[in-house]
């Protein structure tokens, strides 16, 4: 009987799995009733409160909603991306693990992110591992391009730092068997995860992994994520339960914990009583865990999902930084819903990288284009530097919130990147990590009270990484960072570069020392910020760009900081600035045509005297832009810094 039981719920399984796969959606935009749904999914969901940094993860406690609906994916997001990943194919030597034991080859595809290069170990990757449902196959994610083209979107688009995503089968023989087989994979698979997959995988891939040793692998537990849809998602539960140890980041869709029971016989009391004693037993509430757990409203398995859901949010341990639940209004069990979830969850693992996508922004971070700018400067998590974000010189600009910035002698403020700047530096200090460097020493700052307003903001990317320095025009005056460096450093670490934007003396003297002052600290603390100094380039706009040119051409040294290597490239934009000499490094520069303070005739006669001299140059000429256009977005200039990075990076 129990077996006629297992083959009409493989019959059950497959009809669902055959109708649901191809079926597009065709739901309205109204959100279903409750009582058609989740109870607690209200209009108005709870939130979890604002919570500290992990001591010992360094992960923020998120103020993001326990409940809610999830977001539709953009269409562009689905679209071919310029910069793509690849998948290859990866097969190991495993064990049966369900039959006798004996030596099998299984197979997992593996997805590296544009730019993946194998031969560079220093630079480490998150890592994601996948699971398919019953009847499904390894690479099945990579089978469906708009997911593919999502993941390469979701990288290129900074909504997450570059991961590796393994798509793997809790199949021995990679393929298809009937539905209670596949019961008895899935409660082996956390088996072949230890190992074989995890240390084949990694042993090959750069990952946070040391080595494939125990040991590492449950010492970079923090940088793995893994999720599953259906009876992967089953499978991911059972991971939590079982390879809590290796893995910090979990993704259930579409399915709900069966350490106890099986297909109609949930016991979500008793797994989730199991899952409970867990977390107390092995302190997982201080080491850090995240469940992003998803389903459908039309999804026909919904049900186990939701009762699983309402026992786990039935229970005060389970905290909305540590588990979640969220709907796909319309959802069914499919290729489609699992697109989704996955677009919503994965901006919110791996928090100790980059949280200034939109979705970490819409889900809790706190300042928006409202916010009172003094309220960004007087917030704890800043300490006393808060009052260098902005112009310490407040005539220099106006406005009273973040969407009211205005700064002298620039032009296209950028509203939303002035907020993804606040909430980026935000979410980093409250993780423990140190945004901000002095230059000078305490003795030094009270000889001479103005060093007190120097430093640098650090905009870190990746470990090992080269380095820049980015450094704000205002006429000697002030310091523009918050439209003339800040925005520069910030996109340069999320290509991976490691940038610093300099807070200054105003004044050429003072701005040139303290330059050369903080290219003499980075040297110095290059092992302590995991920094690379060769080639390393200086950025600067207007003012800014003549400290980066003067600096460049003379060297630290001329301007009292330490005798140290040329920078391997300078990035220049509007200023009039015309000297040069032979020894000069290679220069990019970039103005707008109707700058009236930066002539442009005068920036390209300066630029071809020197490639006339031999020295690699590129300069562009945008029609109609004024001074100070910043990063250009929404321009005739946008994307102007991917050319100047690819200028830098022909200099390595």
């Amino acid at each position: 009987m129990k077996r006629l039981f297992e083959m009409g719920l493989a019959v059950l399984f497959l009809m669902i799995f055959v109708c649901a796969c191809g079926r597009e959606e065709a739901r309205g935009s109204d959100r279903p009733a409750e009582s058609d749904t989740f109870s607690i999914a209200a209009d108005e969901p709870e939130s979890s409160g604002k919570s500290a940094a992990n001591e010992e993860t360094g992960v923020v406690d998120m103020e993001i909603p326990q409940t809610g609906w999830t977001e539709a994916v953009p269409t562009e997001y689905t679209q071919a991306s310029d910069e793509q990943g690849s998948v290859v194919r990866l097969d190991y030597e495993s064990e049966d693990y369900v039959r006798d034991g004996s030596a099998i080859t299984k197979t997992a595809y593996v997805y590296t992110p544009y730019d993946y290069d194998e031969n560079d170990a220093e630079t480490q990757y998150n890592i994601l591992y996948l699971m398919h449902g019953w009847g499904g196959h390894a690479g099945e994610y990579f089978d469906f391009t708009a997911t593919k083209n999502m993941f390469d979107n979701l990288i290129a688009k900074g909504d997450i730092p570059p991961i590796i995503i393994v798509s793997a089968t809790f199949y021995n023989e990679n393929s298809d068997t009937d539905f209670g087989s596949s019961i008895e994979e899935f409660r082996a698979f956390h088996q072949d995860f230890e190992e074989h997959l995890m240390p084949a995988v990694e042993g090959k891939f750069h990952t946070y992994a040391a080595s494939t040793s125990p040991e590492d692998l449950k010492a970079s537990r923090d940088h793995r994520a893994f999720g599953g849809f259906s009876l992967g998602s089953v499978t991911t539960w059972l991971q939590f339960c079982y390879d809590y140890d290796y893995i910090h980041w979990f993704l259930p869709m579409s399915g709900s914990c069966w350490y106890y029971g099986t297909y109609g016989d949930f016991r979500f009391e008793d797994n989730v009583d199991f899952i409970e004693q867990l977390v107390e037993d092995k302190d997982l509430d201080e080491r850090g865990y995240f469940i992003y757990h998803a389903v459908g409203t039309e999804d026909a398995v919904k049900s186990q999902s939701i009762n699983m859901a309402e026992e786990m949010l039935s229970r005060e341990i389970f905290t909305p930084d540590h588990y979640v639940f969220y709907q796909k209004d319309g959802g069914y069990h499919d290729f489609n819903a699992v697109q989704e979830y996955l677009y919503n969850a994965l901006p919110l693992f791996f928090r100790e990288g980059n949280d200034t996508s939109e979705n970490m922004l819409t889900n809790g971070q706190p300042y928006t284009t409202d916010t009172d700018i003094s309220d960004v400067i007087n917030d704890p998590a800043f300490g006393d530097y808060g009052r260098l974000v902005f112009p310490v010189d407040t005539g220099y600009y106006s406005g009273r919130t973040l969407g009211d910035l205005r700064l002298t002698w620039y032009s296209n403020i950028d509203s939303d990147k002035t907020v993804e700047i606040c909430n980026y530096m935000k979410s980093h200090a409250e993780t423990g990590e140190t945004i901000f460097y002095d230059i000078y020493t305490d003795e030094e700052k009270a000889a001479d009270p103005d060093k007190a307003d120097t430093g640098m903001f650090f905009f870190k990317g990746n470990p090992g990484g080269k380095f820049a320095v980015c450094n704000a025009g205002g006429g000697f005056a002030y310091v523009g960072a918050m439209h003339d460096s800040f925005p520069h450093a910030l996109e340069l670490s999320k290509m991976g570069y490691n940038a610093f934007a300099l807070i200054y003396r105003p004044g050429w003297d003072t701005a040139m020392e303290d330059l050369s002052r903080a290219i003499s600290f980075i040297f110095a603390h290059a092992e302590e910020l995991e920094v690379d100094t060769d080639c390393y380039s200086l950025w600067g706009g207007s003012a800014g760009a003549r400290m980066a040119a003067d600096v460049g051409s003379y060297g630290t040294a001329y301007f009292g900081g330490d005798d140290l290597p040329q920078a391997g490239c300078v990035v220049m934009q509007y200023t009039g600035h015309s000297e040069w000499q032979k020894t000069d490094p290679p220069t990019y520069s970039c103005v707008g045509t109707s700058d009236g303070i930066a002539n442009w005739r005068t920036m390209q006669r300066r630029l071809d005297a020197m490639s006339a001299a031999g020295i690699p140059t590129e300069f562009h000429a945008y029609e109609g832009l004024s001074h100070g256009f910043g990063l250009g977005t929404g321009t005739v200039a946008e994307g102007w810094i991917n050319d100047a990075v690819a200028f830098w990076e022909q200099q390595m």
